[in-house]
């Protein structure tokens, strides 16, 4: 009676090679929900696949990642004076402020190991050009940190972003980090951890820069990049017939016409239900939330369970661990004990067991 997210292990597996194998210096990250899969499965993973470093979303899943995986742990949340920052040297703190690379190169301690985060378009973290310079000098005169490199997180976007890319690595070179031998080089900024660019990119920023090196941070299309080697499944736990008008659920709805309502394990628990922007802005998908809009305010709401080879539509919403579908009549009702398919966000969902083969 669980939400189970199942996996074609040998698929899976030959898909995690294929990705390492097409993306020398690959960082996996592993945060959140660990994709539905979970960190403490994909700190695993990253090992066997005998990579040198894993990125993190945040200083809290460290622990839970540490213990599994014997590499570096990219964090890529930067750090600020309150977080509770461990001093391991496994550690890799991505710094964006100058202000708290001050703070950071001021602690006791070992020299704490940092990447220097430059500002992209998406303009959520990161120095500016003329900060990263100072930033550098910083890096430079006080020695107070380790450098590990520059990152980069750029946009999810349907165009190139090549011409972005030039640009900021023109701010990397005139900051003097990893410009080649000579006074004022800073030779550990060679690394670019980079985010959101595709192979083809990658090859040509290669060639463009021979003196860097790119390392690609890597999670939906590692983790999740082969849908047809994971299926989620749910239970049938009950079905009822109804007839027109009967009354049934919580907030006491009635059947808008004969069928049946059909109970599945899977509810808000498990973040069925609960749905995130897509942020597409496209007419088409504008339509189709203001359909969804339509539906919400009758009662009727898409589920993402499909019974009968059709996605069924939520009698009412979600309850915390189980869902309750209205399947009209004619509609083939599986059995109680039968499974049913389930399409769910991975990022968003929690499965009860994860079964991999």
């Amino acid at each position: 009676m669980a939400l189970v997210l199942r996996v074609d292990g040998d698929r899976w597996r030959a898909h995690l090679k294929d990705v390492r194998d097409r993306h020398p210096g690959l960082v996996p990250v592993a945060k959140g929900n660990g994709y539905g899969f979970g960190l403490a499965r994909l700190a695993r993973k990253t090992e066997w696949l005998e990579l040198d470093t894993v990125a993190v979303g945040t200083y809290e899943e460290i622990p839970e990642i540490q213990q599994r995986y014997a590499g570096s742990l990219l964090v890529l949340t930067p750090w600020r004076p309150f977080n509770p920052a461990p001093d391991n040297p496994r550690v890799i703190h991505t710094v964006g402020r100058l202000e708290d690379l001050r703070a950071l190169a001021a602690r006791d301690g070992e020299r704490p190991r940092v990447v220097l985060e430059r500002m992209t378009s998406m303009r959520r973290h990161g120095f500016s050009g003329p900060d990263l310079r100072e930033a550098a000098r910083i890096v430079l005169r006080d020695g107070g940190v380790r450098l590990e490199g520059v990152a980069l997180h750029l946009p999810l976007a349907k165009t190139s972003h090549l011409s972005e890319v030039e640009r900021l690595m023109n701010d990397v070179v005139g900051a003097g980090i990893g410009s080649g031998p000579g006074t004022g080089d800073l030779p550990g900024g060679r690394t670019i951890w980079i985010s959101h660019v595709t192979e083809m990119e990658l090859e040509l920023l290669s060639r463009k820069y021979p003196d860097f090196r790119f390392r690609p941070r890597i999670g939906t299309s590692l983790w999740l990049g082969d849908r047809g080697a994971l299926s989620v499944r749910a239970t049938v736990l009950d079905a009822h017939p109804v007839d027109r008008g009967d009354t049934y659920g919580y907030r006491g709805r009635s059947a808008p016409r004969p069928g049946t309502i059909l109970v599945v394990s899977g509810g808000t628990s498990h973040g069925i239900g609960l749905e995130a922007p897509t942020g597409d802005a496209t007419i088409r998908a504008r339509a189709a939330s203001i359909a969804r809009g339509g539906l919400d305010a009758a009662g009727l709401v898409r589920s993402p369970y499909t019974v009968d080879g059709k996605q069924r539509l939520f009698a009412e919403p979600p309850h915390m661990q189980a869902s309750m579908l209205f399947l009209p009549a004619g509609t083939i009702v599986p059995a109680v004990g039968d499974e049913i398919d389930c399409r769910v966000r991975f990022t968003a969902t929690d499965f009860d067991r994860v079964e991999i083969s």
